[in-house]
């Protein structure tokens, strides 16, 4: 099958981090199973050399049009939030999007996915340091200030930094699955695909030797026990702490709530199992620990926006569309 296509847009002064972040996912060596070839390309308003935020020189070899022929624009973050992006770049992000082009803004590269007008009416994020500006900016965008990133269909920005490396993943989860995004995130020696709606910023990290805290360990048994009902004092006994010195470091370790982590997850195993077996929607929901279907299509509606039905079905028919694509070339 043909590659498919990724340009990644190269300005002066641009973040070398987000300029790699795409080529770093897709393009990543040796390609896991299960992951197509994709071809990650530059492009600049103007082509030749740039300097990165970095001082690194690069040589961009393409113009704007690159993005024409594309199957995914991103956008790095944008070194200036506060100036509108120049005409030729914005006309060239709504030509992309309009012939079917998903336009990625990573981190403060939103602003100019706002800029163009992709995000009216659309959910929408960026980085929490410039989230009054963003709201002041684009008011008709569904903002959502503090969560990794957003995917909106063929609209989808992220929050800063590492979460561009998320919101890549999710790209990739979204196209071939959640095994083979967590295969290339095991690559890459960084933690699973985690869903965008987890929170962007945690006042204190989480501790740097795993013997400073017990809270690693118990957080992967609750992974490996989904089905069981968990709640805080039965995680809080597995850590042996007591309820409130357990609730202080879980908040501080992950930037949220038992309850709201738990559900995450548990919705992140769903999503893998609808893609990968023929379960009824009834034993999945049993199998995360949601009890019922109607629990699961709730919690499910509000993290994914879709029903789980729904979720198999288009990630299925995705799947059948590069099956043929891949029997007709």
């Amino acid at each position: 099958m043909p590659p498919i296509r990724v340009a990644v847009l190269a300005y002066e002064g641009v973040s070398l981090f987000h300029l790699s972040v795409p080529g770093m996912v897709f393009g990543i060596e040796p390609a896991p199973s299960g992951l197509p070839p994709y071809e990650v390309r530059y492009c600049a308003p103007t082509p030749g050399r740039i300097r990165s935020d970095q001082g690194v020189e690069i040589e961009v070899p393409d113009g704007l049009e690159l993005m024409a022929k594309a199957d995914i624009v991103v956008v790095p973050a944008w070194n200036h939030p506060e100036h509108v992006a120049p005409i030729t770049l914005t006309d060239a992000l709504q030509q992309a999007n309009a012939h079917g082009a998903q336009v990625v803004g990573l981190c403060l590269g939103a602003f100019v996915l706002g800029d163009a007008g992709l995000l009216d009416g659309r959910r929408a994020t960026t980085h929490w340091a410039c989230r009054e500006l963003f709201a002041q900016r684009f008011p008709k965008a569904d903002f959502h200030p503090d969560v990794l990133y957003v995917d909106d269909g063929d609209v989808i920005t992220s929050a800063g930094t590492v979460a561009a490396i998320d919101c890549c993943l999710n790209l990739v989860r979204q196209r071939h699955g959640a095994d083979v995004a967590n295969r290339v995130a095991r690559l890459l020696v960084t933690p699973p695909h985690r869903q965008g709606g987890q929170a962007q910023y945690i006042e204190q990290p989480v501790p740097i030797l795993p013997s400073e805290s017990r809270l690693p360990g118990v957080l992967q048994w609750a992974r490996e026990h989904l089905s069981e009902p968990l709640s805080l004092d039965v995680l809080a006994d597995i850590a042996r702490m007591s309820r409130r010195t357990f609730t202080r470091r879980f908040r501080e370790a992950t930037g949220t709530t038992v309850v709201k982590w738990l559900a995450f997850e548990r919705i992140a195993r769903a999503q893998q199992l609808l893609e990968t077996t023929d379960m009824p929607i009834e034993r999945v929901a049993a199998e995360v620990g949601f009890g019922t279907a109607l629990s699961l299509r709730q919690y499910f509606s509000n993290q994914v926006h879709t029903s789980p039905s729904s979720y198999r079905r288009a990630f299925r028919d995705a799947r059948q569309g590069v099956g043929e694509s891949e029997q007709s070339a």
